[in-house]
């Protein structure tokens, strides 16, 4: 792709994810094309239907956390690297969640478009725990499946409870602080 067919892709990208996000996904594609500052036959060259635009801003999240897990393999603390990047999956999961409610409200079904990129995100994140656990940082049965399912389930009671980012990142914190094995906890306060 040209230097400028992606620099257009990645502003309708934004624009739509906001747009979405924001108005609902029952607004017109032309509005998307007009706050991402190209025409509209520019959008569908880029994205043929509503739906591969859809699928596109979710799979270029989903592609961002599977790069960031395998740039956190290598690091020198396991466990730091774990639980940062749980903390910027928390982050992900609720700065996207009306995108996310938006689209399946629609009966956008992320899991089966998506599958392939979710499971290389658990994979990233299965070598993630591994690491933590051989580093003996974590509870050695803790799962990959459980992780998500724990950071995904403390962002939608946050969500649920209207809790603002920050409560929800003290939340994660918790659930990062549980799976560490008893003696590497933080010390509690006085």
């Amino acid at each position: 792709m040209r230097a400028d067919a992606l620099k257009n892709r990645g502003r309708i990208l934004e624009a739509a994810e906001s747009t979405f996000a924001s108005l609902g996904l029952s607004v017109p594609i032309d509005v998307v094309a007009e706050r991402a500052g190209v025409g509209v036959g520019t959008l569908y060259r880029h994205f043929p239907t509503k739906e591969a635009l859809f699928e596109a801003i979710v799979m270029t999240r989903l592609d961002e956390l599977v790069h960031d897990t395998k740039t956190r393999i290598d690091a020198a603390d396991a466990a730091d690297a774990l639980f940062a990047f749980l903390r910027r999956f928390a982050n992900e999961a609720l700065a996207k969640a009306d995108l996310f409610d938006a689209m399946n409200a629609a009966g956008f079904d992320i899991k089966s478009r998506c599958a392939e990129m979710v499971d290389e995100l658990k994979r990233g994140i299965e070598v993630l725990v591994a690491r933590a656990d051989a580093a003996g940082a974590i509870r050695p049965d803790i799962t990959a499946d459980e992780v998500m399912s724990l950071i995904s389930g403390t962002c939608m009671a946050a969500r649920q409870s209207n809790l603002d980012d920050e409560s929800c990142q003290r939340m994660v914190q918790i659930v990062c602080d549980g799976m560490r094995l008893p003696e590497s906890r933080p010390l509690a306060r006085s």
